[in-house]
């Protein structure tokens, strides 16, 4: 019998690496299992089998496969091709994708078998608790109550809780199951049942699904949702993905729900992509109102023993599932998936941008939708461009809700002019005076307020009146912020902190002062102007952890906040009844940043977070503080204008060779050496220009163009839709790898991100 070899993936930015496969595991070995393999002296990694096959490789030591860990595959050949995929448009490796696919648990290492071992996931399993056979029916069970109830009470009242639970919650009927933790019974007791045989124990995985219980009743559409609930449908049956444009609260959870209830119907998982973790929590809730236990979550901040649990519950148990969660979620081993969501679809969160794989979980799930054949919704009230000319070209279906739900009028936006306000007098800390007398009405009616800074902390950075010296981080080329809370400065690109220091380090003069503003200063100054109002803020400073953030959530929702101040993290997604204010500070800093995008980028925050306000009751109002009042941006937003603004976007796109007109690479280059960096980015700029010509730009320093020390230099490389982008990243890769094949410029990192946001 020939020789076994097995092309073994690993979580690591290397090609696949051949084992020979020996003994007993030769019989049983198949492609998708997990096995343990050596590598180096003493390294023990977890592989996946990519491909058995017999071609000895051409070198004479081949090392064997250690063992398989699981017994079965843990990855099916649909995840296979995906990650395949995503390899070879991201252009990264295979193990790159399998290092954000796999929880950690699922792929240990170790330098011996012992401690290998050890970091090998194994799932917690809790006691469960059914009624024996005999006592299922209704007869049987009123008959061991009534010999119980004479001289057992205590038997008695915990088999009634058990019924009482099974009934309520199990889903399944008296078949069900309850575990001990649920129950808190007594163990004697417990017992006692089981020793006469009226209950049976058991055990299964801590997180996997008992029952599949699906409460009846699902969320009643209006008129306008249900016909476009009818056109998704229709849409569905020759489009791969359809675009659902609908405003900001005009009911498209609920369109969500009718097309979920729909997929599990027909026995297969959907998948819900939601672009912040912060919004499961809220969204998860609200789900499993109508689909109960069949409702998973898995996200990043889930512990890496929950994602693992989840992992494997979903290779092993086929009871379909609705899969809320962000980007990762979609390279879950799914049964067979009958609708993919991608809820916020605009979102640029979606997109990975460090580690590899650079990947864009929305355009994934058309793909993946294709290998699975299923059908993609994507949602938004401000679809992004991309998305949005491809409805229009009829690549995508197109649905469009222009109503909010209950026929509720859109918060009206009121432009108010900062420098014009400052001018008269009529700007007091960071607010001019008609967001001020608004914030007082609020407050005197009984209603919220949120207020919209997309920069957190106390200052943005401290500048030196005297030698005009602005604090920057020692490793990086950015400003320090300035964080009362602590009084320290700190670095948001590598985490760098240091005291407030007294005088200029350059000048030794006490004239440092505090430049700009963000949430925290906010926050400071609206409790002088408003002392007996309850403010909030949410943003990463406060939002330390899932229970402080759901934390701040509950205490606005619930009216125990009078006013809520944020980042980006109160834009999107949620549903609160009381808001009748909105204010967005600065919009000037989101359109002067230097993004092809940003333009687009701030249409949508503004028209997301105006969203926020009036859901339930009409005369909301929105006021955007801006220097531009007559930006044709703000002009867009303020008449809620999305055509107005994408028609103007596309103009200016067309003019400058921009996507949607192209396809973008954006490659960097990162080296702690500069002079080394800059001398192989000319020669890669020369091998880049010799093939695709004016295409390329660069290289060039990005805005930040030193992270910990290392610097970066970049490219952008411009292809035409009417181009192979495919021979395009071959041929970009084989400049890539002419540079590392001199031995000088091997240790330079160089990394491609397609499609970058």
């Amino acid at each position: 019998m020939p020789e076994l070899y097995a092309n073994i993936v690993l979580p690591l930015a290397q090609p696949a690496f051949t084992f020979a496969v020996e003994g007993d595991l030769a019989q049983t070995l198949r492609e998708g299992m997990a096995v343990a393999v050596p590598l180096g002296k003493r390294k023990i990694y977890t592989g996946i089998v990519w491909r058995l096959h017999h071609e000895k490789p051409a070198y004479s030591t081949v090392k064997p496969v250690l063992h398989a860990i699981y017994p079965d595959p843990i990855i099916s050949p649909v995840q296979m091709r995906m990650w395949e995929w995503i390899a070879d448009y991201y252009m990264c490796r295979i193990g790159e994708v399998m290092r954000a696919a796999m929880p950690s648990g699922m792929k240990p290492s170790g330098f011996d078998d012992e401690e290998f071992s050890r970091d090998t996931f194994r799932p917690t399993t809790v006691r469960t608790i059914r009624l024996a056979q005999s006592i299922r029916d209704e007869e049987a069970l009123h008959r061991c109550f009534e010999q119980l109830s004479r001289r057992a009470h205590k038997q008695y009242d915990t088999l009634l809780a058990i019924v009482d639970r099974l009934a309520n919650e199990a889903g399944s009927g008296l078949g069900g199951e309850v575990t001990w933790n649920e129950l808190k019974g007594d163990p004697a007791i417990l017992k006692a049942l089981h020793t006469k045989g009226l209950i049976e124990f058991g055990e299964r995985e801590a997180g996997t699904a008992a029952g599949g219980y699906i409460p009846a009743g699902l969320p009643q559409l209006t008129d306008i949702q249900t016909e476009a609930l009818a056109s998704i449908h229709t849409l569905m049956t020759d489009h791969d993905a359809v675009l659902l444009h609908g405003v900001t609260g005009s009911g498209k959870t609920e369109i969500y729900i009718h097309l979920i209830s729909e997929a599990l119907g027909k026995g297969g998982d959907a998948v819900m992509l939601v672009p912040e973790i912060a919004l499961t929590s809220q969204l998860i809730s609200r789900l499993r109102r109508y689909f109960g236990d069949r409702v998973t979550a898995y996200h990043s901040r889930l512990t890496d023993r929950r994602r693992s649990e989840v992992y494997l519950d979903l290779l092993r148990h086929k009871t379909a599932r609705l899969i809320v969660g962000t980007r990762s979620a979609l390279l879950l081993p799914l049964n067979n998936p009958r609708v993919i969501i991608v809820d916020e679809e605009h979102d640029a969160s979606y997109k990975q941008s460090d580690p590899a794989p650079r990947y864009n979980a929305r355009d994934c799930a058309i793909i993946a939708a294709r290998m699975y054949g299923c059908r993609v919704l994507l949602g938004s009230a401000t679809p992004s461009i991309e998305s949005y000319v491809n409805a229009r070209r009829g690549k995508y279906g197109y649905v469009s809700v222009d109503r909010r739900y209950g026929d509720i009028e859109m918060p009206r936006i009121i432009v108010s002019d900062t420098l014009r306000a400052a001018k008269r007098g009529e700007r007091l800390s960071h607010f001019n005076k008609a967001l001020i007398d608004r914030i007082e009405a609020m407050l005197k009616n009984g209603e919220q307020t949120m207020l919209f800074q997309n920069r957190r902390g106390f200052a943005p950075y401290v500048e030196c009146t005297e030698c005009g010296r602005v604090l920057e981080c020692p490793d990086c080329s950015v400003s320090l912020t300035y964080h009362k809370h602590d009084n320290k400065l700190h670095c948001h690109y590598c985490g760098y902190t240091m005291p407030m220091p007294p005088l200029c380090p350059s000048c030794r003069t006490a004239c440092l002062t505090l430049q700009g503003f963000g949430t925290e200063k906010i926050e400071e100054s609206l409790q002088e102007l408003f002392p007996t109002a309850r403010i909030d803020r949410l943003d990463r400073d406060t939002a330390t952890s899932e229970r402080a953030y759901n934390a701040i959530i509950e205490r606005f929702e619930s009216g125990q906040t009078d006013i809520l101040v944020g980042t980006q993290m109160i834009t999107k997604g949620f549903d609160f009844s009381r808001v009748g204010l909105v204010g967005i500070l600065n919009a000037d800093n989101m359109l002067n940043y230097p993004d092809f995008r940003a333009s687009e980028r701030a249409f949508q925050l503004i028209t997301q977070v105006a969203g926020r306000a009036g859901r339930r009751n009409g005369g909301a109002e929105v006021i955007l503080q801006t220097a531009q009042p007559q930006n044709p941006i703000i002009r867009y937003a303020a008449r809620y204008d999305y055509t107005g603004m994408v028609n103007n976007q596309l103009h200016e796109r067309a003019a400058c060779n921009y996507p949607p007109y192209v396809r973008l690479i954006d490659i960097r280059m990162r080296h702690a050496d500069p002079v080394l960096l800059r001398e192989a980015a000319q020669a890669l700029g020369t091998s880049l220009r010799t093939i695709f010509g004016n295409r390329v730009s660069g290289p060039m320093a990005p805005p930040v163009e030193r992270i910990k020390r290392v610097h970066i230099l970049s490219f952008l490389l411009k292809i035409e839709n009417r181009l192979s982008f495919s021979k395009a990243r071959t041929e970009l890769q084989r400049c890539i790898d002419a540079i590392h094949a001199r031995k000088e410029r091997s240790t330079i990192f160089i990394y491609c991100d397609v499609d970058p946001q």
